[in-house]
């Protein structure tokens, strides 16, 4: 096995078997080169060149191998590039060698992102390191992250397999990811996916969600396929209801413009609660191997039943159409609860509500799955609470079951209580990796289970965009809710129609350390 960390030892990739730092017969050590496309932006600074200094300085990253290349429009010197970044890293103080020695991997290319010369600028630059590098055949290993607006990727990946993939006889491999969103509806998203699928196979192309990359997120396959408790109650006989949850305390703060132009379903629900659902829903995989898990996952999509109006309530919370960049008859919802239903053996019946919303009371994202009622029940406390599955994402990261326990004391009373664990107090002086850290080693192993494959995109897109359009249209029209609420009164309505019972009296209370 090679010496390098992000080498991997037998790893399923594409249907292929990865052996002794192979995949499908194309070497995964060598001199790599990551090329951040949008370097200036706020998503390079803020979230992909932090996820490179901490792969970096964890040892994932192996200065003697590695060259990071930034490419922009804007013109900026190569050391004010590398002061913008720095603020963002971790603190410096606490790793001013490792901060320094990272900066200095960086490279600076300015160009347009449908320019020859500056992508033939770019093209040099990474030959230069790779012969710099000693590279040897087959060992070229080239990483395209796009921080961009969607509207460029056609040319951007179109510059790149023109100028940017290696053409001497170095060979090795080319991988491009893209951010969502992945288009606007159905017809936008197969649209973009077959101007990038001229240009790149489908194993080339990583479209990221970084919520796949969570903790708890990644965790979902172990709980439901590595523990028996889960395997006989996992089903439509005992669950009643599945929620899962997204909520910002915060509204658009000045990214009014950007957010009016997709909304909430197209931000958040579309696409990370999507992908929960699908984790939380599909059927065992028949192994690990990145195809087999989003072949299930692609089934799950598939038996979805359209959304029924009854069942969606979207709401815009007061205030929101007085950023000067959000138009003053604006349509956009910034809140939604929406109710997906399965048509299968193990969910018929049971209602998956996935709910997101700005400016609300609180921030959090979870997984609630709730049980169904204890029939006979011969204590009679029904009314404190059904049992509760939690899976918190974020904040606190942690799971919890709810259970009915008897109250301390001389007296049989009964009470709801928690069998808990805490990320933050379990695993002490553990680092919970960022997800953009995660998805990037993984792109690196060129391993794809964590991305979402185009078929997969297209069920997803083929679900939602029917109320999509008709919200465009101004068919169906969001109720306005005051910022710091729960949401509009018409969301809790529809969780009490489609079965949901609220638990009043308990709160669950982080552990501290």
């Amino acid at each position: 096995m090679a010496s390098d960390k992000w080498c991997v030892e037998k790893r399923g990739v594409v249907g292929n078997e990865s052996v002794g730092g192979e995949i499908g017969g194309v070497a995964e050590t060598g001199c790599l080169s990551i090329v951040v496309l949008g370097a200036s932006g706020d998503l390079a600074k803020k979230k992909t060149f932090p996820a490179l200094f901490n792969l970096y300085r964890q040892g994932f990253l192996k200065s003697n191998d590695v060259h990071i290349f930034g490419y922009a429009r804007t013109k900026i010197a190569l050391d004010e590039l590398r002061d913008r970044i720095r603020g963002y890293l971790s603190p410096e103080k606490e790793n001013p060698e490792s901060v320094s020695n990272f900066l200095q991997l960086i490279k600076y290319i300015c160009g347009g992102y449908d320019s020859e010369e500056g992508f033939q600028s770019l093209d040099k630059a990474i030959s230069e390191h790779e012969v710099s590098k000693n590279s040897t055949e087959g060992s070229s290993r080239r990483l395209f992250y796009l921080a961009l607006p969607p509207s460029v990727y056609p040319s951007v990946c179109r510059m790149i397999k023109l100028y940017c993939t290696n053409k001497s006889d170095l060979g090795g491999w080319t991988r491009i990811i893209v951010e969502k969103p992945f288009g606007r509806d159905l017809a936008t998203a197969e649209e973009l996916s077959a101007q990038i699928g001229e240009l790149f196979d489908e194993p080339e192309i990583y479209r990221i969600d970084h919520y796949l990359g969570k903790e708890l997120v990644q965790n979902l396959l172990v709980l439901r396929f590595a523990n028996r408790f889960f395997l006989p109650l996992w089903n439509r006989d005992n669950i009643d209801s599945v929620q899962i949850v997204f909520r910002e305390d915060f509204g658009t703060e000045g990214r009014g413009g950007y957010f009016d132009q997709y909304g909430i379903i197209r931000d958040i629900i579309q696409n990370h609660l999507l992908q929960v659902f699908c984790l939380v829903a599909m059927e065992k995989p028949i192994s690990l191997k990145p195809e087999h898990i989003r072949d299930e996952k692609v089934k799950v999509l598939q038996s979805v039943n359209p959304i029924k109006d009854e069942e969606v309530v979207l709401g815009q919370y007061e205030g929101y159409r007085d950023d000067p960049t959000v138009p003053k008859n604006s349509n956009t919802p910034t809140f939604a609860t929406m109710v997906l239903r399965i048509h299968n053996e193990r969910w018929e019946g049971v209602p998956f509500i996935l709910k997101a919303g700005k400016a609300l009371n609180s921030r959090k994202a979870e997984i609630r799955i709730q049980f169904k009622e204890v029939p006979g029940d011969i204590f009679r406390c029904q009314k404190q609470g059904r049992n509760e599955f939690v899976i918190r994402l974020q904040p606190s990261e942690a799971m919890y079951m709810k259970l009915t326990v008897k109250q301390p004391g001389l007296e049989m009373s009964t009470v709801q209580s928690e069998l808990d664990l805490s990320y933050r107090q379990r695993y002490q002086g553990v680092t919970i990796p960022e997800a953009y850290e995660r998805l990037i080693l993984d792109t690196i192993k060129g391993d794809q289970q964590h991305f979402v494959r185009r078929d997969e995109l297209k069920v997803a897109w083929e679900i939602f965009t029917p109320i999509l359009q008709r919200i465009d249209k101004g068919e169906l029209k969001p109720r306005a809710y005051k910022s710091g609420s729960r949401g509009p009164a018409e969301a809790d309505d529809l969780l009490k129609r489609v079965g949901y019972a609220q638990t009043h009296g308990y709160i669950w209370i982080p552990p501290t350390l």
